[in-house]
């Protein structure tokens, strides 16, 4: 088979078995789910309705109150949090029900990336489609899941008490295991579904890994900026109140907490951040625009990305604009992630 791609026309590539493509389409749609799944939760964070469902009941949580006493019951389960208390009085049930809704979207999103998960895990085995070096993996991303799962609970539990909102760092952590299933399912994917027969290369290989680290911690210190609600604040550009480094920087100490409790300096690192993940992203773009479309596409989704961050910043978080913007987030790392497979010379079959 001849690959079009100019940088890989010279090595030989196979077309992936039956069994592979069979495995590789399944995580590639559990991986679309996932992402998905990350986007319907920006909206329910900023719609503020992570604490609408007080309760965690995986089983019966799956059908959504069915009358109006059990509409007004879990109104008053909420209307006993801090949030409700500090900004949610004017709120009836109607508005309740809309955040509710979202909240209910998200974790019954979730239930059924597990519903296809496990469905397709099991069935791949029993067919003979599934090869037995994947199972152990595979298995362990389901319980990743699982935690996941757990975890989210865990963050809108931290919102049960005198809190206005829920725990930046639990929500930190639950973006960062998101984050972790995606890029394993679409990595995966991708080397089942493209078996790329390429030469090792170190150096382009090292300066990748490199950038999804610093993405990564981007990505991360995005979370800290919705958790402490960084982006209501200073919505300028380039400048933060007229100046680079604004007087309440530094603050809270001990020092070390303003990077994760000061929504200043969240906002501040965010953006120093995003622009050097930008630069790196366009040297790669030169440094590979003889590789093909994978490099091409990390330098224009970054692009992307802090156009979108910028414009999130200056209408004041818009939500549909702060949606976009995790999204543009997840699909630079699946640009990057593209570009990492396309240079991983592959040790063995599926």
């Amino acid at each position: 088979m001849t690959v079009p791609d100019s940088s890989l026309a010279a090595h030989p590539t196979t077309a992936p078995s039956d069994g592979r493509r069979a495995v590789g389409l399944w995580l590639l749609l559990c991986a679309a789910m996932v992402f998905v799944m990350a986007v319907v939760g920006a909206i329910t964070r900023l719609t503020e309705s992570g604490l609408s469902i007080m309760e965690w009941a995986p089983v019966s949580g799956i059908l959504p109150p069915l009358s109006d006493a059990e509409w007004q019951r879990l109104f008053a389960l909420y209307r006993e949090t801090g949030e409700y208390q500090a900004h949610g009085q004017d709120m009836g049930l109607a508005g309740f029900k809309t955040i509710f809704w979202w909240e209910y979207l998200h974790r019954l999103w979730g239930r059924l990336i597990g519903l296809v998960f496990a469905g397709g895990f099991l069935w791949l085995l029993l067919t003979g489609r599934l090869q037995r070096r994947l199972v152990g993996p595979l298995a362990l991303l389901f319980a990743l899941g699982g935690l996941q799962g757990f975890m989210g609970w865990y963050m809108v539990a931290s919102g049960f008490s005198a809190r206005t909102d829920v725990s930046q760092y639990r929500l930190v952590i639950h973006l960062s295991l998101a984050l972790a299933i995606y890029a394993a399912l679409l990595w995966t994917a991708l080397r089942l579904l493209d078996p790329v027969r390429a030469r090792a290369d170190g150096g382009p290989r090292r300066g990748l890994l490199g950038f999804i680290a610093l993405l990564a911690v981007t990505l991360l210190s995005g979370g800290f900026v919705a958790g402490l609600d960084a982006g209501m604040i200073y919505n300028h550009f380039p400048l933060m109140g007229g100046q680079l480094v604004p007087g309440d920087y530094g603050g809270d100490q001990p020092w070390w907490r303003n990077a994760l409790e000061n929504p200043t300096a969240a906002q501040l690192h965010h953006r120093f951040l995003a622009l050097v993940t930008l630069a790196a992203a366009l040297l790669l773009w030169v440094a590979g625009r003889d590789r093909g479309a994978p490099f091409a596409a990390i330098g224009l989704v970054a692009l992307l990305q802090v156009g979108l961050g910028i414009a999130t910043l200056l209408l004041v978080v818009p939500i549909w604009l702060g949606a976009l913007h995790q999204a543009g987030g997840i699909l630079l790392l699946s640009a990057a992630i593209w570009a990492l497979h396309r240079l991983t010379p592959e040790t063995g079959r599926a």
